[in-house]
């Protein structure tokens, strides 16, 4: 035996000897090189599975949106970013990740001599709408960001005003949605389109609606402007058109709620009482769909919501419904029902958008209750209600849209807390044990005080302090 393996070892020494020693530096792992299809496609996932999850690492606006609440370790639900440093996974996600990766396409674009012009100008421009999309997301959740130095050879940029970065972005969005038309050559590597060069168009004009109705209370000329081009070159008409990624039920390609709720085998999540009690209110048609599990309350089965900001039983609570463990449960990043709620909020402006408030707002609310699996029976009952219907349901117009909107974005953490913020409605309850409302905004990571302190700490001063509670520049309700 002992020969045995004393020969193994001198033949591998002889290999060893004649193979070229170079290939020591050669990763066999990770590629050199990639191919532009690949970036875009890794751009897409990162961001989609970041907007899906709702591990309390990466994202907690399923939380700070109070659609949710938890079981144990309720930190994430009296706002704390900084144990799990959330704040920095969020900023490393959407920069180093999706920002560098998208902005690797044109590059390779470039240079690929299976393109023609036509071919050549769509991919820059879907991979823009991408980049423009992900600029937003970060501006929305920090507020003044590194914007014009990021991602260079500055490794300590300066921090740009956000209101001027939403100007920029616009500009570059009309420039893409100029560039969109004819074909692309993208195909299978564009995972929500499939190289669909007319659908990009729709979601960059619903994109450009969604900011212009961010920044309407701040620039209502410039937000009417963008509005009104927006619907006139075409938004989403349908839920077909939606911007969302179809997941798989073979991993590593599942929703990432699937591997939060099912796979881990925990069960640190149940219904939060906000959103439980406002649906009860209204008897909503959505809750079997919404959540699962009731429990007999004085006689009566009823769907029960855990104190926001507790720590709850999860066994005494409701919890996310059944079409959310569903590993191929779509991750919705924009949708038509959006689009809709956005459409009645221009409408009750005076902006030019091709229907009235009451029209659109009544088309949000069926679009999500038929989308979520309600009928049209189901419809026509909830629109009926006093409480409901836009003529008579209490409050002022942000009011009505706003909790209805709010309801209809569940699933969409981000999308529904930023809805609350431009709206202040609707009225959400005081975390148990922070003792406060949901934060205004994501404060700066730990890293970029250690590593960018200079500017992050003017940008701190600049917006009024690093506080969770300091507005971006459109919360101005």
């Amino acid at each position: 035996m002992k020969k045995i393996l004393i020969f193994c070892m001198v033949a591998l020494g002889f290999a060893a000897c004649n193979s070229d020693i170079t290939d020591i530096n050669v990763d066999i792992k990770n590629p050199t090189e990639v191919s532009a299809g690949a970036l875009f496609a890794s751009a897409t996932i990162s961001l989609s599975d970041f907007l899906a999850s709702t591990n309390v690492n990466t994202n907690n606006f399923r939380l700070w949106s109070q659609q949710w609440a938890q079981t144990t370790y309720a930190d994430e639900s009296n706002f704390d970013l900084v144990t799990r440093d959330v704040n920095g996974n969020t900023w490393d996600r959407l920069y180093a990740t999706v920002i560098r990766d998208v902005r690797g396409v044109a590059p390779l674009a470039a240079v690929d001599p299976f393109l023609n012009d036509e071919n050549r100008r769509n991919q820059y421009a879907i991979a823009e709408v991408l980049e423009i999309f992900t600029w937003h997301i970060l501006v929305d959740i920090f507020g003044d960001i590194p914007y014009s130095q990021a991602l260079t050879d500055d490794v300590t940029p300066g921090y740009d005003d956000d209101a001027v970065i939403y100007a920029d972005l616009a500009a570059r969005l009309d420039k893409a949605i100029s560039d969109l038309s004819g074909a692309s050559e993208m195909g299978a590597a564009d995972l929500i389109y499939g190289g669909d060069v007319s659908k990009w168009r729709k979601f960059a004009n619903s994109l450009k609606l969604r900011m212009a109705i961010r920044m309407a209370d701040v620039d209502a000329g410039k937000a009417k402007t963008m509005a009104e081009t927006a619907v006139a070159d075409g938004v989403f008409t349908s839920s077909a058109d939606d911007f969302a990624l179809v997941y798989t039920s073979a991993t590593p390609n599942t929703n990432p709620l699937w591997e939060d709720l099912v796979q881990s085998g925990r069960s640190d999540f149940v219904i939060a009482n906000t959103l439980a009690d406002y649906m009860n209110g209204l008897e909503d048609p959505r809750r079997p769909f919404y959540f699962r599990d009731q429990y007999d309350v004085d006689g009566t089965l009823e769907w029960v919501g855990g104190v926001y900001g507790a720590n709850n039983a999860y066994n005494a609570n409701s919890h996310p419904g059944t079409l959310l463990l569903d590993a191929t449960f779509p991750g919705t990043n924009m949708g038509y029902t959006e689009v809709l709620f956005l459409l009645a909020d221009a409408a009750a402006r005076g902006f030019s958008v091709g229907g009235t408030v009451e029209d659109f707002y009544a088309m949000g609310i069926t679009n999500s209750i038929l989308e979520w699996g309600g009928t049209q029976d189901d419809v026509d009952t909830y629109l009926a209600r006093t409480d409901v219907a836009y003529a008579t349901a209490a409050g002022e117009w942000k009011d009505k849209i706003g909790l209805q909107k709010w309801l209809a974005l569940y699933n969409q953490g981000l999308e529904a807390w930023s809805t609350y913020r431009l709206y202040n409605a609707p009225e959400m309850n005081i975390a148990q044990d922070a003792g406060t409302l949901p934060p205004m905004r994501y404060t700066y990571p730990v890293d970029e005080y250690s590593l960018n302190e200079e500017n992050v700490k003017a940008a701190g001063a600049t917006i009024g302090g690093d506080d969770l509670m300091t507005p971006v520049f459109w919360d101005v309700n």
